[in-house]
């Protein structure tokens, strides 16, 4: 799954930086191991100089619908009709 990552830069540091960036993970929203898969990606986009930035929030990315192109589609099934309660008649 694709997920979004924001990470911002300690206060102390020369410039703060703030940013996202994107990563491949297999492991759960908010899990352990997808807080570590984004880790390792941002030592592998950024670099030694990310050692000290933190990564404040973690977001699924929805997949794109490439089948629309912009278009709505139409749903051509047959409705389904709500059975009713039969009705008790008191005489």
């Amino acid at each position: 799954m694709r997920f979004l990552a924001h990470y911002t830069a300690p206060v102390s540091s020369d410039e703060r930086e703030i940013g996202t960036f994107e990563f491949d993970s297999e492991a759960r929203l908010s899990s352990r191991d997808n807080k570590a898969d984004a880790r390792m990606a941002m030592l592998e986009l950024f670099g030694k100089r990310a050692v000290a930035w933190n990564i404040d929030s973690i977001s699924r990315i929805a997949p794109k619908n490439e089948c629309l192109a912009g278009q709505l589609e139409l749903d051509f099934r047959p409705k389904k009709k709500k059975k009713r309660k039969a009705r008790k008649e008191y005489w």
